[in-house]
């Protein structure tokens, strides 16, 4: 078989359902990775996949490799992923994997691990694709089932892990087509929310927009909805629901660091000296803020398995990304979750007096870009990245613990490789908008020379 390994990332496989994912490698995929279940005392893994046209046929052919390294499979049927998270748990089995592109276009897919309650990530990631690459599977009969009613189960879970909202408020729910519209509506009214959904029917085609709040045009018909309706606020998911954006009443954006500010004042006003983990991406006043009011704050490498393991390995109540993962382990179990941390904010809202465009005034104001993505080959975006560290890091202090992040007098610059596409990700703040074009213009001209070689 002809298997292309740059679609073992650092925390799923991901690629091309057309040119990566043959029905043959699909079963090699499950055999390999069925292997490494059973090498870690593995005996039954929950299966689930999300919206896309492609994802049932990719559970069909894995399912058969899970079969065949003698593996239970549990199939669920289309869920979205922390659905799959909470049934791993709830259904006692040792493993988990969902089929899901997450934000990328119709044409991708991948697989997304889990071993008991952690991610599989990194160097377990390698370890499957040794296994599948020399051949060395397990072999065994295993038996196959269906699980009826998990995503009534999931739902009533995470309504006993949410206050019920006590005044009227009023939200506009994008699911974007994904599978958050399966969840996440009902479940806000059975809170006492007034819903407003928007594009709640999934639809692996995502005829009406992308599903990736992180993108600004991908966010437009929400935001025009939140102001006609009048709504009090706008939740987007990303296609299976792992990942949520936020709108507030005027219709401005709150950016994923702008909802884990949010989040770390409620975790820290009933849990004084929490420790809260951001990752790379985040704004310098998220960090500032959680150690003002007390917090023990701690800096991390983008990515949602990177984000769990460090939760848990710093007993952190709290962590997230400014790509809209959160993880809580203030009541809850610590996975990400958008559709649980929507109710977090409806939470928030309620309990406040003031608008959600109010409620973060008291930050320095700091001008940012949305993430910005430069396409580059999964073989050179490492490389890219590393002679932009070494040019940048002679003249300024720098953060390397994923990709570069650069310090400037009056603000700051990220170059990382993403591990999902193959591209760079670019983040910018500055103070103002003359320091952050000056920031912008340095940064992108050492990157274009590293491009170049």
């Amino acid at each position: 078989m002809d298997i292309n390994p740059a679609i073992f990332r650092e925390y799923d496989i991901r690629g091309r359902v057309d040119s990566d994912f043959s029905n043959d490698i699909l079963v090699a995929l499950g055999r390999a990775a069925g292997t490494f279940f059973r090498q870690n005392a593995c005996q039954s893994v929950v299966l689930g996949w999300d919206a896309r046209l492609s994802s049932p046929l990719l559970a069909d052919f894995l399912g058969r490799g899970f079969l065949a390294a003698g593996l239970e499979v549990v199939e669920l049927g289309a869920v979205p992923t922390p659905a799959l998270y909470y049934a791993v748990d709830a259904l006692e089995a040792d493993a988990g994997a969902m089929i899901t592109g997450s934000h990328n276009p119709p044409e991708y897919n991948g697989i997304k691990l889990q071993k008991g309650p952690d991610p599989v990530f990194g160097r377990d990631i390698r370890r499957i694709y040794e296994l599948l690459v020399r051949g060395e599977f397990e072999s065994g009969e295993g038996r196959r089932r269906r699980h009826e009613g998990i995503l009534e189960r999931y739902r009533e879970f995470l309504r006993s892990r949410l206050r019920p909202v006590d005044r009227r408020l009023r939200v506009v729910v994008d699911s974007g087509n994904g599978m958050g519209g399966l969840v996440a509506p009902d479940l806000y009214r059975e809170l006492g929310v007034e819903v407003v959904s928007l594009y709640g029917e999934p639809d692996g085609r995502f005829p009406h927009h992308h599903p990736d709040p992180t993108v600004e045009e991908n966010l437009r018909d929400l935001r025009k909805l939140v102001v006609e309706e009048g709504a009090d606020l706008g939740l987007a998911f990303d296609g299976d629901a792992d990942r949520v954006g936020a709108v507030e009443e005027k219709g401005g954006i709150l950016w994923g660091d702008d909802l884990l500010t949010l989040f770390a004042r409620q975790v820290l006003a009933e849990h004084p000296g929490a420790t809260i983990i951001g990752d790379v991406k985040c704004s310098d006043r998220f960090f500032a803020d959680v150690e003002g009011r007390g917090g023990k704050v701690l800096w991390n490498r983008t990515g949602h398995s990177l984000l769990k393991a460090r939760l848990r390995e710093e007993k952190a109540l709290l962590a997230g990304e400014w790509s809209g993962h959160f993880c809580f382990a203030d009541r809850f179990p610590g996975f990400d979750d958008g559709i649980y941390a929507g109710g977090r904010l409806l939470e928030i809202t309620a309990a406040g007096k003031e608008p959600l465009s109010r409620r973060l005034r008291d930050l320095p104001q700091m001008i940012s870009l949305p993430e910005i993505r430069v396409e580059c080959s999964d073989e050179k975006k490492f490389a890219v990245v590393e002679r932009v560290k070494q040019r940048l890091s002679r003249c300024y202090d720098t953060i390397t613990l994923d990709g570069v992040r650069v310090r400037f007098p009056d603000g700051w610059a990220l170059v990382r490789a993403s591990n999902t596409q193959p591209a760079l990700v670019l983040r910018y703040e500055a103070r103002d908008r003359l320091s952050l074009e000056q920031i912008r213009r340095e940064v992108e001209t050492v990157l274009e020379e590293s491009l170049i070689g």
